[in-house]
């Protein structure tokens, strides 16, 4: 198929043209396949007419939202890119307290939306990740304690089927898909508008701490014991990164491996700083405790692209003193100087609360451990990969044995399915069958059709 060919289908780029290569790249760097053709689309009718070309040609499949997904699932070498990015429309309905919002949306549209009226709802912890890529497989996010996952804020998807049918899944229609899209990912078609609910978000705060490394353990335990008794109103996480320049950073400290606690507050400052005495009762180095608005705090923390990634996660069920202890000892592993993340992210709240009731498995463990990779020199490849293996690994022994799917690459079937657990699973291969009985869309962690359920 020539490009002229794809064009009297619609808007096309090929290799030769202008702009492939900045609409071919993503935010994993280590991520390099070249798309045969990318397809903007800008309306439902453009994604219909590009998943015709793709099935009339047999290219490859592949749907791209904020790009993040660092298994690659964003691009194809050889096929077609789905590119959502032009869908990216917000509309906020403050009576109602829903957002409707384009299958291209970044968070950062969203949260901007809803906050100049006072709402909120959970996203990513990051304003440029993808909104559609993002909740169907889960979301988790600074709000998710208190608001729940922001697939557990979903009330609507409009979709297009692999045979370009539109369909819509909530509560009331198609009801075993909008089960299935609450973390089955993108494996059931194009996401081309998500409806989601919202909440009264008065206040926000926030607290950034940092110590030197060798403060690490203390620091884990206390933040530990606070994170067990704390209300839904705080998020946040424990983690090793590079101290970045910033002002609160003591000089000795930027550029070098620091622990620091980030802990949000669905509230007001003074009630964030009551929460986290225990934390400033260690002396932190350096900190930044502040009111902000909920939209501020997502873009501060935004990672920068371009960065080769390489990610991986696991479910803890307790983390005693020994499981401290290697976690602190496996952050000494990690590429330093870069913008990698030695994380352990507390769950609970809402997240815990709705255990059962959607895909996803293990709900209600009360840790994720996530070491989350970013380095720039290629021959730092095998080292960052080694590191997050090893965490994995010396964790494995407190693990529930699931994973929550966003967080990683491709780690074998296995993964997928320990994600969902073994009936979860077997329940969306059976939704697969219905609605994708060929696997056109399988660059997410994939879901098999259950040839059983085929028609």
């Amino acid at each position: 198929m020539t490009i002229g060919e794809a064009r009297a289908v619609g808007p096309m780029l090929g290799p030769d043209d202008p702009g492939y290569e900045q609409a071919r790249a993503l935010f994993n760097s280590a991520v390099q396949a070249r798309p045969r053709l990318i397809a903007p689309c800008e309306h439902a009718a453009d994604v219909v007419a590009a998943l015709s070309c793709a099935r009339q040609h047999h290219f490859e499949i592949a749907v791209r939202g904020g790009g993040h997904s660092v298994a690659g699932a964003s691009t194809v070498d050889d096929g077609l890119v789905i590119d959502m990015r032009a869908m990216n429309s917000v509309s906020v309905d403050a009576a109602r307290r829903t957002a409707t919002v384009g299958g291209g949306a970044l968070w950062r549209d969203v949260d901007r939306a809803t906050q100049s009226h006072g709402l909120a709802t959970t996203g990513g912890r990051v304003s440029t990740t993808g909104v559609a890529g993002l909740t169907l497989g889960g979301g988790s996010g600074w709000l998710e304690r208190k608001f729940g996952l922001a697939c557990d804020n979903l009330l609507s998807v409009e979709l297009i089927t692999a045979d370009g049918r539109r369909v819509v899944a909530d509560e009331e229609q198609n009801t075993e898909l909008f089960w299935g899209l609450h973390g089955g990912g993108g494996n059931f078609g194009v996401a081309t508008s998500l409806t989601f609910r919202l909440h009264e978000l008065p206040a926000f705060s926030a607290a950034l701490l940092i110590w030197p490394p060798e403060d690490g353990a203390e620091v884990v335990r206390t933040y530990r014991d606070l994170a067990a008794d704390a209300p839904d109103a705080f998020g946040g996480g424990v983690l090793y990164l590079t101290a970045p320049p910033e002002d609160f950073v003591p000089a000795a400290l930027v550029g070098k491996l620091a622990c620091a606690v980030l802990v949000t507050c669905a509230g007001p400052e003074q009630e964030l700083r009551d929460q986290i005495a225990p934390l400033l009762a260690l002396h932190p180095a350096g900190s930044m405790i502040a009111e902000l608005p909920y939209a501020d705090l997502q873009s501060m923390l935004d990672d920068p692209p371009g960065y080769r990634n390489y990610w991986s996660a696991e479910y803890l069920r307790e983390l005693p003193d020994a499981a401290v202890s290697s976690f602190c000892a496996r952050a000494l592993d990690m590429v330093v100087p870069s913008p990698s993340q030695h994380v352990l992210f507390p769950w609970g709240g809402a997240v815990a609360r709705a255990e059962g009731r959607w895909p996803m498995a293990n709900r209600s463990a009360p840790w994720v451990v996530h070491p989350l990779g970013m380095w720039e020199d290629p021959a730092d490849d095998a080292r960052a990969r080694d590191w997050a293996h090893a965490l994995r690994d010396e964790l494995e022994p407190y693990s529930t044995g699931a994973v929550y799917l966003n967080f990683i690459g491709d780690e074998g079937q296995g993964r997928v399915v320990a994600g969902f657990g073994e009936q979860n699973y077997r329940r969306l291969a059976r939704i697969k069958s219905e609605h994708d009985p060929d696997n056109v869309f399988h660059r997410w962690h994939n879901v098999l059709p259950d040839p059983g359920a085929t028609p």
